[in-house]
């Protein structure tokens, strides 16, 4: 049969141009030009641009080597089919970790345990390793875990039972080698979750009320093993002590280690596409936040853990945790602040708040601007900053404010105090504050410590506060915003799609995750969500029953993604691309290790194979004697299907 004269490749292109993707793929399997022009690298920059709906002046993936591996890479490598639904917990489960070497992950609830997983088993199946159970330490719940950096150790931070107003926590340290307990903290409030600051120290909170909206935050350097080394050396020290204004306290601390140099194919250049988008110049907040502590000295600053526990807590612990999330707001001590505040006039509370900022201005350190100053690529030395959520204008957390630590204030070695007691400067200035203009919600660090992404809901524009008691209303949509720690400014760019509905007062914890080039994070409306972090797009939802706590990326393979919700489950999330390979892949048997005892075995099986057979034929000719012939079986019909 002749073929007909080809169509020309402008042709080909210009037909293929208006098809999807898919059917781009299915012709290009027709013959050898149109397989050719359905590789072309403009007809699949223009695909690109169309389907994700992506504006043109977003350059590609600096990290991309064409236009079709990059609309490969964000249709086929995302973690969205579920793989796996796990149910061990029987409560809601609020947290996920997974280990630096991304073999194991932690998980929190409310069912007051802590478990461990696996995810290297060889049929690709992730197994409970470990559960424990938090209640005999008069917790109510865990909700926070952090593997250390040699994934020796794991950080669980959990609630006290107690009175309604209690906002105490306490944070465990575990050994993943015996899974013994190590050491006990102090945390106050609990929704400081703690963090570690390398192998072997950790960093806590504590809070102490000075009047009804005033109050001081006191950070503390933490040794992990606090064993009988406390009797001969030093295992704790204070770092910080920060003064709180306006009922606003200080929460969801972590650490962040910015490299002085960074790999260029993870420098995402957002400056550029902002510019391109809306030509918005970058305008950044940098103030201090003053504060008034009158009395430096207190019982509760030397580290004494006393709780708020006694009868009521007794109660509350037989009783078994609650299956009712608490607000943010009323862990923080909210409560508190709300009964004082009822109690006390208006006029006292202006008068509190003139006294707290004048005081504040005359025993707070002057902030050092060679701390924490903005380099270009390549500049300055490696930093580490302390990173936390903090407010001035209300008690709702709308600023992130950062402190520097300095290389001898990362062990507990010292003066326990830090400085002494005579300085008449007790309060820590911040050396850098970013205000969000909302509430913010979560917080996470891309892997190389460069990005910050936070979930905030928004304030309406150009509100004002006039009352710290009574915050702006809060939008239902979370928007993800990006900070840029090594030029410290918010990049122009907001991703949304997620959404919460909780009020001002009740909203409450969301984890978001980043991987090289994803970001994910949970969401009140049962969902989680997928953005590619170059394009700021939104990839994938991700179907629960309930509200999705928390997200976490494999940091070994970014294609495995776990999400927790309410509904009291663990989902597994892979892509379309290792759901492939995986059931492509047959099962193997084990090869022996040993060749000697495989010659053997192979011997043996040869003898039992020749005895066997030759009793099976000795007892079926013995059989065929005795039988009649028209008893006889039909024989079987060698090299035909049964289904022919």
């Amino acid at each position: 049969m002749e073929c007909g004269p080809a169509l020309p490749d402008s042709l080909v292109l210009e037909i293929f141009l208006h098809l999807p993707h898919d059917a781009v793929l299915s012709a290009g399997l027709a013959c050898r030009q149109w397989l050719a022009v359905s590789r072309d690298e403009f007809l699949w920059r223009e695909v690109f641009y169309s389907y994700y709906r992506i504006p043109r002046s977003v350059p590609r993936h600096p990290a991309s080597i064409s236009w079709y591996r990059e609309f490969k890479r964000l249709y086929d490598c995302i973690p969205c089919e579920e793989v796996q639904t796990l149910t061990e917990h029987h409560d809601q489960v609020l947290h996920l970790a997974f280990s630096h070497r991304g073999h194991r992950f932690s998980s929190c609830s409310k069912d007051c345990t802590i478990k461990l997983w696996d995810t290297e088993r060889p049929d690709g199946l992730i197994s409970l390793v470990h559960s424990s159970s938090m209640l005999h330490f008069n917790w109510a719940y865990t909700q926070f875990s952090q593997f250390n950096a040699d994934d020796s150790l794991l950080l669980v931070s959990g609630v006290y039972l107690g009175p309604h107003q209690s906002s105490s926590g306490e944070i465990a340290v575990i050994s993943l080698d015996n899974y013994t307990l190590l050491s006990r903290v102090r945390n106050k409030p609990y929704d400081v979750f703690g963090c570690w600051l390398n192998e072997s120290h950790l960093i806590s909170g504590n809070l102490h009320w000075i009047g009804n909206m005033t109050s001081r935050s006191v950070f503390w350097l933490n040794k992990a093993f606090q064993d009988v080394e406390s009797e001969n050396v030093n295992v704790v020290k204070r770092l910080f002590k920060i003064q709180n204004v306006n009922a606003s306290t200080v929460r969801t601390v972590m650490v962040a280690h910015c490299r002085r140099h960074d790999n260029p194919d993870l420098l995402l250049d957002y400056e550029a596409q902002a510019r391109a988008r809306d030509g918005s110049q970058h305008r950044t907040l940098r103030f201090d936040l003053g504060g008034t502590d009158s009395e430096e000295g207190s019982e509760e600053e030397d580290g004494s853990s006393g709780r708020d526990d006694g009868e009521e807590g007794e109660r509350l612990r037989r009783q078994g945790p609650s299956a009712v999330r608490l607000p943010q707001a009323a862990s923080s001590g909210f409560g508190q602040v709300l009964q004082g505040c009822r109690s006390a006039g208006s006029a006292e509370l202006e008068i509190e708040a003139k006294v707290a900022r004048m005081m504040g201005r005359a025993h707070t350190k002057a902030p050092d601007p060679s701390l924490i100053t903005p380099s270009g690529p390549g500049e300055g030395e490696d930093k580490t900053y302390l990173l936390f959520t903090t407010g001035s204008l209300t008690y709702s957390p709308h600023q992130i404010g950062m402190k520097r630590i300095m290389p001898d204030q990362m062990t507990t070695s010292g003066p326990v105090l830090g400085e002494e007691r005579s300085s008449g400067e007790f309060f820590d200035s911040l050396d850098h504050v970013i205000d969000i203009h909302g509430h913010i919600i979560g917080m996470g660090l891309s892997p190389d410590h460069r990005y910050l992404y936070v979930n905030s809901r928004a304030w309406p524009a150009g509100c004002v506060i006039s009352d710290p008691m009574s915050p702006p209303p809060i939008a239902e949509e979370i928007d993800l915003h990006v900070i840029d720690l090594k030029n410290l400014r918010e990049e122009k760019m907001i991703l949304r799609s997620h959404k919460a509905y909780t009020p001002n007062d009740e909203c409450f914890f969301i984890f978001l995750d980043v991987s090289r080039d994803f970001v994910a994070s949970g969401a009140e409306d049962k969902h989680g969500y997928i953005w590619d972090r170059h394009y700021n797009i939104c990839l994938a939802r991700l179907a629960h029953q309930d509200v999705v706590n928390c997200v976490a990326f494999s940091p070994a393979d970014q294609e495995l993604l776990l999400s927790a919700s309410d509904d009291s489950s663990i989902k597994v999330w892979r892509s379309p691309r290792m759901v492939r390979l995986a059931q492509s892949v047959a099962p193997r048997p084990p090869r022996p290790r040993n060749l000697l005892a495989s010659l053997l075995n192979r011997t043996k099986a040869a003898a039992t194979t020749t005895t066997a057979t030759a009793t099976t034929t000795a007892a079926a000719t013995e059989e065929e004697e005795e039988t009649p012939h028209h008893h006889r079986p039909p024989p079987p019909l060698s090299g035909v299907s049964r289904y022919t």
